[in-house]
């Protein structure tokens, strides 16, 4: 009997290259060799500030500081008027934004700036409709008498169809059940416990970015102080996350399916790791953004790919008009790429380790049976 390379039992040779495929596949899905994804798109003097991404219907709503509209994007970059409510004050901007998957609801803060009289609300919109559900409007720390000037800037939602809307001005959070019954949920000392310096751009701007983890608790980022907070859910208590460095001017904030959270300001992202449930955390890996195009705020897309949104807020900011065209952009860690390659590599020589040794040890079994037939 003579000694054969390729093995004689073809579903053992099956089932071997049925491993390898079992061994790459579990790679991780973000090693592809490709470049980010960009989406640009037209829509006229829009200037976008919130962005989400509707998941049933596999495309991105954006807001707009100039318009009393909401605007789909496509991954093709595809924009059209999702939804438009003339009903709502004239002048109001619509900052974040979030899905209420579980009621197919569309969450949006609107704010009114100065000089427009006083305005903050928490509008629901039905995404099978697109009728307007409820417009919360969100009391003032004094309960309707304080006169100073809120802000509502950013929205989370839960599993039952809460909203959590941050007031980026008064540095609490407001709560707004699905009914859209709104109250002030946390007003914690921990917000105002560090220095702000009132000289800096964007002094004004307290509790910014919001996101919602299903553990039961909610993150929340400060951009005059660049502080990260864990609010419980059940009570709205909250203390400060320990990281290893602050995060200046941070804005929006987003959280992957693997638990890794992305937080942006108009310069950067920062990617941010905990194995704590964010008693403390890590930043990871630092990602530059086009700083003059103003990016504002970045969700989670399709297959876990996370976007920011370039508005060009600044132009809005200063009154500039015309603008028609606007920025989607993927935002990709080249650390955790060229981390995730070496996996690739290590599975790759872990399978063809296998097979080797498999087929050394089918050899060794011929080899016997030749002396037991000899």
């Amino acid at each position: 009997m003579s000694l054969r390379l390729i093995p004689s039992n073809p579903s053992l040779l099956l089932s071997t290259i049925f491993f390898l495929f079992m061994l790459l596949g579990h790679a991780p899905t973000q090693i592809q060799a490709r470049e980010p994804h960009v989406i640009n798109f037209r829509s006229p003097n829009l200037y976008p500030e919130g962005i989400t991404w509707d998941p049933s219907a596999q495309h991105f709503i954006v807001g707009s500081v100039r318009h009393r509209t909401l605007v789909s994007v496509s991954n093709a970059g595809v924009a059209e008027t999702l939804i438009s409510d003339p009903d709502l004050p004239e002048n109001v901007t619509f900052l974040g934004l979030a899905i209420d998957a579980p009621n197919n609801r569309l969450l949006a803060a609107v704010h009114a700036d100065e000089p427009l009289p006083p305005f903050d609300a928490l509008a629901a919109y039905d995404l099978r409709t697109r009728r307007r559900v409820f417009l919360s409007l969100l009391p003032s720390e004094g309960g309707g008498g304080d006169a100073t000037r809120q802000i509502a800037n950013a929205v989370a939602v839960d599993f039952k169809g809460n909203a959590y809307v941050t007031n980026s001005a008064g540095n609490f959070i407001w709560k707004v059940n699905e009914r859209g019954e709104a109250s002030i949920f946390s007003k914690s000392p921990a917000f105002t416990a560090h220095p702000v310096d009132r000289d800096s751009p964007y002094s004004f701007c307290g509790l910014n970015g919001i996101a919602y983890l299903s553990k039961g608790y909610l993150l929340v980022v400060q951009s005059n102080t660049g502080k990260m907070f864990k609010v419980s859910e059940d009570d709205g208590t909250a203390r400060l996350v320990l990281l290893n460095q602050d995060l200046p001017l941070a804005d929006g904030i987003a959280v992957r399916g693997d638990g890794v959270v992305l937080v942006n300001s108009m310069k950067k992202v920062w990617v941010l790791k905990s194995q704590d449930s964010w008693g403390e955390g890590v930043i990871y890996d630092e990602i530059d953004l086009e700083e003059e195009r103003f990016p504002t705020s970045l969700t989670v897309g399709n297959d876990e790919r996370v976007y920011v949104i370039y508005g060009h807020m600044l132009e809005a900011m200063m009154g500039n008009s015309g603008r028609e065209i606007f920025g989607i952009v993927e935002v990709r860690s080249e650390k955790e790429n060229k981390e995730e390659s070496v996996w690739i590599f290590v599975l790759v020589g872990l399978g063809l380790a296998y097979f080797l040794f498999w087929r050394f040890q089918m050899r060794r079994l011929i080899t016997n049976m030749d002396k037991k037939t000899n």
